[in-house]
Order: C-alpha cells, then structure tokens, then sequence
C-alpha cells in the first residue's frame, strides 16, 4: 500500500497539473510557441521521450504497455504506432482529456487513457512499463515503492526517470522555496543515483531485476535520468 506521504505527494502534483498548469503543460507538450525556458524544457523531454522509446523493441505487436503518468500522452502515441496495446494512465482528468484529443482515428483501439493513480490495483500485467519524469516528485523511499509496484506488473522491462542529485538541481530547488506557496510547482526531488541503485539492489520486492542502461539529459532547465530495470 502506498505511504501516507506517497499519497500526500500526489494530492499535490494532481492539484498542480490538473488546474495550476493544465494550460501550460498543454502548450508544452505541442508544437505552439513558447518561452525560450519552456523550450528548453520541450527539447528536453523531447530527448528523454526518444531515449525511452528507443530502449523499447520496435516492434511492438501483440505487447501490453504500461504509460504510467502519461500526461498528454505522447510516449503513448508512438509505442500503438509501433503496435502495443496501451494502458495509459494519469492522476489529472485535464491532461487525459487533451490526451485522448490527440489520438487519431487509427490508433483509438489501441490506446486506453485512464485517469487515476499508477499504482492503483485492477490495471492488470503488462510486457513493458514505462515512467517518464513521473517519480521525479518523491522522495527516495516512496520513488522506491513506485519503481517495485510497477515491476510488480511487468514481465521484460521497466523504463523510469529519476532527477539527479547535482548541484543545478539542487540549487534550483533551494530556490524554489522562496516563491510563494500558491506559486510553487511540486518540488523536484533530486535522488542521488548511486543511492538509488543500492535501494534497488536491496528490495525485496526488486529482486527479480537489476538495473541495466541509463541516461542523464541535460538541457536548459531540464535535467532528468533514465533508467532501465531488466530481469535479473
């Protein structure tokens, strides 16, 4: 079961991307003009979201795919191009409903776009996982628990990102805390990697796996790491 500050967290980033952002998350996530900031941030998901999908197969037939955080639902429209059945899931109805506005006719039996948690029960088993800069808001214990209760329901492989403990990162945050509460985004928890590995390595819940490929993207006010976790 999820901890209590796991659910407290999420209270947040739903609040957050579901009436604070919604707006500008949508424009983020197309082509519309933004700040020259945001598309720092643009081309750094950009990247992230190739990195990811290029660790997935390309062909994708008759797999199962989790999106678990899927946002407008990017990373999810390209894996049902390459043929998975996708379940794609995100706390904020705003973002799921323009989600499901992109999806072109070809595609709507191939994608499922779900509002609610990515660790609520009923979702089912799935060959691939992914999670892109979803864990980023937790802290190392509840990021943990995030990462074993998607391994839970996965069969090949889980894809993840993390935000690294550096100095920009951890500067960025510090600032952060000056701006008025009403302001402020759900704080980034940088997670130092080599602290992570190690809690990977000793959960029980992880012990089918083991860490594999992974990859730091830095850009402007982007920075994020993925992660692969593959079986042991």
């Amino acid at each position: 079961m999820p901890s209590s500050s796991y659910q407290q967290r999420r209270g947040q980033i739903e609040a957050y991307f579901d009436r604070t952002a919604a707006d500008a998350w949508k424009r983020l996530t197309s082509d519309a003009p933004v700040s020259g900031i945001r598309a720092t941030v643009r081309a750094g998901r950009d990247e992230m979201r190739a990195t990811l999908l290029g660790w997935l197969p390309s062909d994708l037939s008759g797999r199962r795919l989790l999106d678990a955080g899927c946002g407008t639902g990017m990373l999810a429209l390209e894996a049902a191009r390459r043929g998975a059945d996708v379940y794609a899931v995100d706390l904020s109805p705003t973002l799921i409903a323009n989600a499901r506005e992109r999806v072109p006719e070809g595609l709507s039996g191939r994608i499922e776009f779900a509002v609610g948690d990515m660790l609520a029960p009923g979702q089912g088993q799935f060959d691939y996982v992914v999670s892109m800069d979803s864990i980023i808001h937790y802290e190392l214990g509840d990021a943990l628990g995030v990462v074993a209760g998607l391994a839970e329901r996965a069969s090949q492989q889980v894809l993840f990102t993390f935000a690294p403990r550096t100095l920009a990162l951890t500067m960025m945050h510090a600032v952060g805390q000056w701006f008025p509460r009403a302001d402020r985004s759900p704080a980034i928890v940088p997670v130092a990697e080599r602290e992570l590995r190690s809690g990977i390595a000793a959960d029980a819940g992880l012990a089918a796996w083991r860490t594999a490929r992974t990859r730091r993207i830095s850009r402007g006010f982007y920075t994020s790491q993925a992660m692969e976790l593959v079986r042991a």
